[in-house]
């Protein structure tokens, strides 16, 4: 009874609802019932999926015409196949070694390359270098190239040699390089080339540093264990392949306590030279030394004879080093004598500007072409070191005269060339920051740099 009274409270309670108090309150109920009974009509009358497994299945077969084995093979033997191998020339190499590690197995191609004057120039390549080869299935070459440096300009040239049936023909071309700087930095342990070495500098490089500070330092003598370099150069490069080494740009000793700077500057047009970083030119009228390499065997004072035993006073100074060793002018002059004078042996008179003249003596033999009257600049090869005359052991004797009188030339003090002038000045400042900041990048951070005096 109560399940029944509760039902009719409900059921009268939804006709209120239906109803409403008011008409509008109706009205939006018997829409609402109306929409509601509509969706479920709909849902109700609705057809259902059919289900997958119901659905018809219908078979489709087509024959595909596959390609023969056989002919795919045929078709690849009919093709010709090529092959391509790099390698890097060794020491020692022939052009036999070269071609059998590129894979080349062909006489004719061997017999071209040695006749021909073009392709012959791929039997001098140096060390490093690489060639590229390409070859059949059967080991015979079709083509095969590389880059060739000229040593006498430094041109980098293209050689290629390629094969049109039973012919061979080769092309000279001239190559594009690639301009490139490097930096590089090493520290003094033995001597300034195993330095170089370590740091991987080439040798045209190392020697170029030599020529820059041999003016301030003897790189035979004054070197130090610690001593720092830093350096800015250009290389050249073609096809990614490292051509040559060229100019020093900028370079930087620290020999013991004191610095030494120099950065190349020169104007379109016009010779250039090695400045400190302030524009004064870093050339000086006279070398150092006029050997590159050596130590002082004998300096510039009274000394016991190494003949006649006596005590005399040595005019000159010794610089001892292997017979053959080059010799370079100390200055830029003309040669008053060549030949041999009793005690000097082989030598050579250079009389510069002002009253400066020198002496190099117990040379071996003369460079060729040296006669009096000929001018020779600062470090031109004019002669070797030997040991002729009153010596007993290859050395140079190196005489510095002012007014015809000896001095020590080790301490005598040479003017340097003259400046740069105010109008190159605004691009010298360029050149040279720039080099400063690279110097700064290759220097540590705690390093005291105290320039020396120029």
């Amino acid at each position: 009874m109560l399940t029944l009274n509760r039902f009719l409270s409900a059921a009268s309670a939804g006709k209120k609802l239906l109803l409403g108090s008011s008409r509008k309150t109706r009205i939006v109920s018997a829409s609402a019932l109306l929409l509601a009974l509509c969706a479920f009509g709909a849902a109700g009358v609705a057809p259902m999926a059919p289900d997958a497994d119901d659905l018809p299945i219908k078979s489709i077969t087509r024959e595909l015409q596959l390609p023969q084995l056989s002919e795919q093979i045929a078709t690849l033997d009919e093709s010709s196949q090529h092959y391509i191998n790099e390698e890097r020339v060794r020491y020692g190499d022939t052009l036999g070694t070269l071609l059998d590690r590129l894979g080349v197995d062909d006489n004719d191609a061997v017999s071209f390359i040695k006749s021909d004057p073009t392709a012959r120039n791929l039997l001098s390549l140096k060390a490093g270098k690489r060639v590229q080869a390409q070859t059949d299935q059967n080991g015979e070459l079709t083509r095969l190239s590389s880059t060739v440096m000229d040593s006498r300009d430094g041109t980098v040239r293209n050689i290629v040699i390629t094969r049109d049936g039973d012919k061979f023909s080769s092309t000279d071309t001239p190559g594009v390089l690639e301009r490139r700087v490097e930096m590089r930095t090493g520290t003094i342990r033995s001597s300034l080339f195993a330095a170089t070495d370590a740091a991987q500098i080439p040798d045209n490089v190392a020697m170029q540093i030599v020529d820059m500070f041999s003016t301030d330092i003897d790189f035979g003598s004054d070197l130090r264990r610690g001593d720092r370099f830093n350096v800015v150069y250009e290389t050249f490069w073609m096809n990614g392949q490292f051509a040559y080494s060229g100019r020093v740009l900028a370079g930087e000793f620290m020999n013991g306590p004191s610095t030494y700077q120099a950065v190349w500057f020169d104007e379109p047009g016009k010779s250039g030279g090695y400045y400190s970083f302030d524009g004064k030119s870093l050339k000086k009228a006279f070398l150092k030394s006029p050997l590159q390499f050596t130590r002082i065997s004998s300096g510039f004072s009274m000394r016991r004879h190494p003949i006649s035993g006596k005590w005399k006073a040595h005019k000159g100074v010794d610089f001892a080093a292997a017979t053959g060793t080059p010799i370079r002018a100390s200055g830029d002059g003309t040669i008053t004598f060549v030949g041999q004078q009793r005690g000097y042996g082989n030598v050579i008179m250079i009389k510069h500007w002002s009253n400066y003249s020198t002496v190099y003596g117990h040379m071996s033999r003369f460079a060729k072409g040296m006669h009096k009257g000929m001018k020779v600049s600062q470090g031109d090869l004019i002669g070797y070191v030997g040991m002729t005359g009153w010596a007993t052991g290859p050395h140079l004797h190196y005489e510095f005269r002012v007014n015809n009188v000896p001095r020590d030339p080790l301490k005598i003090n040479i003017p340097n060339a003259q400046p740069l002038v105010a109008s190159q000045m605004q691009r010298f400042r360029a050149v040279a920051s720039d080099m400063s900041h690279r110097f700064a990048l290759l220097t540590p951070k705690n390093e005291n740099v105290q320039l020396a005096a120029k």
